[in-house]
C-alpha cells in the first residue's frame, strides 16, 4: 500500500473545514481594494460597512431572525462566553442559576465553571446512553433562581442531535432565556430561532466551509445581556474591536452556501455515512458506535474500538494519509479520555479507544472505500500487539 500513504484523505471536518471557492472569492476585495474601516464616516469606508452589513442579513436570513438580532465575534468560543457571562451577569438580581448539559463543548463548560467561582450555581444534566438531554429533566432542574439554559444544537464529538425545540419551550414556559451551541449544527440542522424558542445562539465560520477566526451570536430582541469586550462602539455598542470585514463578508457567504440546500447536503454525506457506520461495525469486531443511531449529525461516526487507543490509531491512520480524531479538536492533547463518551456511560478503556471521523462536502464514495480497506488493518495491527487483547479477540494477519 505504499503507492497509497501519499495521499491525503481528509475526515475531521468537526475539527475544521476548508473555504470554498465562493467564499475565498467574496472576501479577495475586502482584503486589499476594500480596506477602509466600517465604522469610518467617509465615503470610502462605506463599501467596508455595506460588506458587513450584507452579512448579516445572510446570517439573519440563515437562522430565521432580524439582522438587528446578529452580532459578530472572532469564534464560537467567544459567542458561547459572551452569551452565558452576558445573561448571568445582566440577570444577576433576578437569580444565579444556570443549567446545562455535561456534554457541552469546553467553551460552555469552562465558563460555566469559571461563573461557580463567582458565585453562580450551575446544574450539569446528565444524558442518556446516547448523548441525548431529556426534557423532562431541563424542566425538573428550572427553580426560580433559574436564568439560563445553555444546551448545544449537536454535539462536536459523538454528533447526537439535541431535541432543542422542546427544550427552549421548556424554558420560555418557566420564563428562562435559552442559548444553544449551533457551532456544530449550521448547514446541518436545520434552524428557526423563533420556532425553536432560541433566544441566544453561537456559531463559527470555519465549520461550515468559512474562515477561521470569525464567529456570530444571535440574540432576541430585547434579551437582557451585558457586554462581553469593551471599548470602541462597534456593533451597535455590543462589541467593540475594529471589525474583521473580510472574515465577516466570508461567513456571511459561507452561510449562505450552507444553508441553501440542507435536505440535499444531508442526502448525500448521511449515505456515504452510513455506509461508513456499517462497514467499520461489519468488518470489525469489538466495535461500536458512539452517539444516536438516527438523531445523528448527517456527518458524523464516532467509534470505540476495545483494546486499543486512540491516539495510536490516529497515528496509524496517518501514515495512510487519513486525517481523523479521537474527539474534540480543542482538547486533543490532553491525555484524559472524553467527558462526552464518559457521559454517555463507556468506562475509561471504551472512552480511550474512540475514532471520529467526519466528512464533508469533498469526501467522495472512493473515500469510504479506502477508510473501510485500512482501518480494519490498523484495528487489527494494534490489537496483535496490545497486552489488552484476549487471544480469541486477536484480528488475522488480513483482518
Amino acid at each position: 500500500m505504499n503507492d497509497q500513504v501519499e495521499r491525503t484523505l481528509y475526515m475531521d471536518h468537526a475539527a475544521t473545514t476548508f473555504m470554498k471557492p465562493e467564499v475565498v472569492a467574496a472576501m479577495a476585495p475586502y482584503l486589499s481594494e476594500h480596506f477602509g474601516n466600517p465604522s469610518s464616516l467617509y465615503r470610502f469606508a462605506a463599501e467596508s460597512r455595506s460588506g458587513v452589513e450584507a452579512a448579516r442579513r445572510q446570517v439573519a436570513a440563515a437562522l430565521g431572525a432580524t439582522p438587528a438580532e446578529i452580532f459578530f465575534t472572532a469564534s464560537g468560543t467567544e459567542a458561547d462566553n459572551w452569551a452565558i457571562k452576558g445573561v448571568a451577569f445582566a440577570n444577576k438580581k433576578r437569580g444565579s442559576h444556570i443549567i446545562t448539559s455535561a456534554i457541552e463543548h469546553h467553551a460552555v463548560l469552562h465558563t460555566c465553571e469559571w461563573l461557580e467561582k463567582q458565585g453562580f450555581s450551575v446544574t450539569y444534566l446528565p444524558v442518556d446512553k446516547f448523548g441525548r438531554v431529556e426534557p423532562a429533566s431541563v424542566e425538573e432542574a428550572i427553580t426560580d433562581e433559574t436564568v439560563l439554559v445553555s444546551v448545544m444544537t449537536a454535539n462536536n464529538e459523538i454528533g447526537t442531535i439535541q431535541p432543542v425545540a422542546e427544550i427552549g419551550r421548556i424554558a420560555h414556559d418557566h420564563g428562562v432565556l435559552f442559548h444553544t451551541d449551533a457551532v456544530q449544527a449550521i448547514g446541518a440542522v436545520p434552524i428557526d430561532v423563533d420556532a425553536m424558542k432560541i433566544d441566544l445562539l453561537s456559531l463559527s465560520g470555519h465549520k461550515f466551509y468559512g474562515p477561521k477566526g470569525t464567529g456570530a451570536l444571535y440574540i432576541r430582541r430585547g434579551t437582557r445581556i451585558d457586554t462581553l469586550v469593551h471599548g470602541g462602539g462597534q456593533e451597535r455598542g455590543r462589541r467593540a474591536g475594529t471589525e474583521n470585514v473580510p472574515g465577516i463578508v466570508g461567513l456571511g457567504r459561507a452561510i449562505e452556501l450552507a444553508t441553501a440546500d440542507i435536505e440535499g447536503h444531508n442526502r448525500r454525506i448521511a449515505a456515504m455515512r452510513d455506509r461508513l457506520i456499517r462497514g467499520v461495525l461489519d468488518a470489525i469486531p469489538d466495535s461500536r458506535l458512539n452517539g444516536h443511531p438516527t438523531e445523528r449529525l448527517p456527518n458524523n461516526a464516532n467509534f470505540s474500538f476495545r483494546y486499543v487507543e486512540g491516539e495510536s490509531i490516529l497515528l496509524l491512520l496517518d501514515g495512510h494519509g487519513i486525517c481523523a480524531s479521537t474527539g474534540s479538536a480543542c482538547s486533543s492533547g490532553s491525555l484524559e479520555p472524553s467527558h462526552v463518551l464518559l457521559a454517555t456511560g463507556l468506562s475509561h478503556e471504551e472512552a480511550h479507544g474512540s475514532l471520529r471521523l467526519t466528512l464533508g462536502d469533498a469526501n467522495t464514495e472512493d473515500d469510504i472505500d479506502y477508510v473501510l480497506e485500512v482501518l480494519p488493518e490498523v484495528i487489527g495491527r494494534l490489537r496483535r500487539i496490545s497486552p489488552l487483547t484476549p487471544a480469541s479477540c486477536r484480528m488475522p494477519e488480513n483482518g
